[in-house]
């Protein structure tokens, strides 16, 4: 019994130092356009056609991840101010029509959790969200303006998985410049119909999986620290992304619900909690939560990087003022509630 309780005591050990090891994730690009990985980013991205300032361009940039859209120009300095939250991939192969024909691959394993096979229901077109367990943790990959879906709700997938057939469907997008719109996030909120009832008219036909309901990562720069180090963690990767705002928010008697999705987003702080800071990149998705001594009575910005214009343009609207006088926006707000499950229960 004493040797039993040893080896048992060794291993919680091991278990706390490790923090969360787990194997290596899968991850494989989600159609046969590779040029990611070949320096040829013109060839992966799908362009976007651009008229500025009398000037008619088709930047393969616009279908990269960021701010990558809508120029304006500010005190001389032309800034990309509309937020792309996935990354756009050219087709490699068309019909003689000039329809795509590229299939379309889950990213890694997991379960399909939603089909949208009526293409008018969303700007995605027809899309899929596939569900992945990454440190004990569920991460979500959506596959939008899809011609084909192949799966349904609750079929397994693995890394390669065929799930549909790339499109144009949706807004936005014609045969021309037909592509797969991939992104990758996390789930802000288990009760994302509340919300939505909330803030807008329109009815939503995707329960959770609506993809303003997913917070989108850089998922091309995913694939590629990956492929660099093929051991590297979601988790890894995500807490590395650099904060450009924080926000504080007051505690409740337990910690965000949120935390217990993604608990590895907690991080030291102080022993008191009266609020939590939450750190936020510039595109408005959560890099870490940490408790704080402070008292706060409403969501106030708590810390910015400094810029010299206006920093709506720099997070897409999430932050309202310049310099050190800055506050939420209204959607700035709408986005913290979402997070905390802070709004009435629709009736």
């Amino acid at each position: 019994m004493t040797i039993y309780k040893m080896k048992r005591g060794l291993f919680i050990l091991l278990v706390g130092l490790t923090h969360l090891r787990v194997d290596a994730i899968e991850l494989v690009l989600p159609t046969e356009n590779d040029h990611l990985y070949s320096g040829q980013p013109d060839r992966f991205y799908m362009y976007v056609d651009r008229t500025f300032e009398g000037e008619v361009t088709k930047p393969w940039e616009g279908g990269s991840f960021g701010f990558v859209r809508t120029p304006v120009r500010v005190n001389g300095e032309v800034l990309l101010t509309k937020f792309h939250e996935g990354i756009d991939i050219a087709p490699i192969k068309r019909d003689h029509a000039g329809n795509p024909l590229d299939l379309v691959m889950s990213i890694s394993g997991g379960k399909v959790v939603h089909t949208s096979s009526i293409a008018g229901r969303s700007n995605y077109g027809r899309y899929i969200v596939v569900e992945h367990e990454w440190e004990q943790s569920k991460v979500y990959s959506l596959y939008a303006h899809l011609a084909e879906i192949t799966v349904q709700a609750g079929d397994p997938v693995r890394a390669g998985s065929v799930i549909g057939r790339m499109g144009y469907t949706g807004s936005g997008i014609n045969r021309t410049r037909a592509h797969l719109h991939l992104e990758l996030g996390f789930l802000m909120s288990e009760k994302y119909q509340d919300w939505h009832k909330q803030s807008f008219a329109s009815p939503n036909y995707h329960g959770n999986y609506n993809g303003m309901n997913i917070a989108g990562v850089d998922v091309a720069s995913f694939f590629l620290a990956h492929r660099e180090n093929p051991n590297l963690n979601f988790s890894e990767f995500v807490l590395t992304r650099q904060v450009q705002f924080k926000v504080s928010v007051a505690a409740g008697k337990s910690e965000p619900v949120f935390l217990e999705r993604y608990p590895w987003m907690k991080r030291p702080g102080d022993a008191t909690v009266n609020s939590w800071e939450i750190g936020f990149t510039a595109t408005g998705h959560m890099v870490s939560f940490s408790p704080s001594s402070r008292i706060v009575h409403q969501p106030s910005v708590t810390h910015i990087r400094p810029a010299e214009v206006n920093q709506s343009y720099l997070t897409r609207g999430l932050i309202a003022g310049s310099g050190n006088q800055v506050s939420l926006s209204r959607d700035g707000n709408r986005l913290v509630s979402l997070i905390l499950d802070d709004f009435p229960k629709a009736q």
